[in-house]
């Protein structure tokens, strides 16, 4: 039994991503259950968000509101994303339509895109700050929430929404999970002690919740892929794009983080993002087929989080 556990937690991100893949393939293939797929995307959707609402329910309970404070390594990561998203952008602003702006435009989302909630979880089984991390992901969601509607339309100025319609539409799709979570947390923090023992005592086992969550992300991604297919040229150059900003924002956040604890916790800050955001952003106020690159990212991320997890449970980094 312990073997199994053990293989389990050695191998559970990949085993997710093959079981959301295997899912998707299934339901698109199976001629009676492909008219559903409109209603099997809903669930997945919805049910990822449940997953990420739970997740960071329980990283909030594990933290106090004291525990949320600004670190000078959180001010250097959001400046790398900021500045690199406006560099991405000016950039395909410039760019005539066709293969090299699509390119841009998903660098840039994958830049600005905010950090994910399992981002804690990655972050604690590292060993690393999980309340440094829950902090940069408040900082992430803000920044996106007000910095993509001031940036997006000035790449696709067609779109009918004013700035701060653009602003609720993003902020209701990520404050109801981000800030519903932190106050249940911390009231049960203060007025139910035994029941937040309790939770504590669970807390860990959260790492477990996020095989479903990164599941139904490959669910996700996977539709993605096939609704938006760009064809077998301009998908290595979204790969390629995926894995170099993947890469760059792990090994960015490694290198402003200082000291072993800090560079974990900047490194899974930056580099592990809410994915599901980022094809709902390419998928409705960018190029559809920008929305590819999330998922392929989310297959990235969750590799280099494989072999993190390996690595420090086999050789103790």
């Amino acid at each position: 039994m312990n073997k199994a556990v053990q293989f389990f937690k050695d191998w559970m991100l990949p085993l997710a991503i093959a079981t959301g893949i295997g899912l998707y393939l299934f339901y698109h293939f199976t001629p009676f259950l492909k008219p559903w797929g409109a209603v099997l995307h809903k669930v997945a959707s919805e049910g990822q968000r449940l997953v990420i609402a739970l997740l960071l329910f329980f990283q909030f309970v594990q933290i106090s509101p004291h525990d949320i404070r600004l670190h000078r390594w959180h001010l250097w990561a959001l400046l790398f994303q900021v500045l690199g998203f406006i560099l991405f952008a000016a950039l395909s602003a410039l760019t005539p339509e066709g293969p090299v702006r699509i390119l841009l435009e998903c660098a840039m989302i994958c830049l600005i895109c905010p950090c994910a909630a399992a981002a804690g979880v990655i972050t604690r089984k590292l060993d690393g700050d999980l309340a440094g991390t829950v902090t940069y992901l408040c900082l992430t969601n803000l920044a996106a929430t007000f910095l993509i509607p001031m940036v997006i339309p000035m790449i696709r100025p067609a779109s009918d929404l004013g700035f701060w319609a653009y602003v609720l539409r993003i902020a209701l799709k990520v404050f109801p999970i981000l800030v519903l979570p932190g106050l249940l947390a911390w009231i049960i923090r203060y007025t139910t002690h035994k029941l937040q023992r309790r939770l504590m005592r669970f807390a860990p086992n959260s790492f477990y919740i996020w095989f479903f969550g990164l599941s139904l992300a490959m669910v996700l991604a996977s539709h993605a892929l096939f609704a938006n297919y760009p064809g077998s040229g301009a998908l290595i150059g979204i790969v390629l794009v995926s894995v170099a900003t993947c890469f760059l924002q792990f090994f960015a956040g490694r290198r402003i983080g200082r000291g072993r604890v800090n560079a974990i916790t900047a490194g899974q800050s930056l580099g592990q993002k809410n994915t599901g955001f980022l094809i709902w952003l390419g998928y409705n106020y960018l190029t559809p087929v920008t929305s590819v690159a999330g998922g392929l990212y989310a297959i990235w991320q969750n590799l280099f989080n494989s072999w993190e997890l390996y690595e420090h449970e086999h050789k103790g980094i």
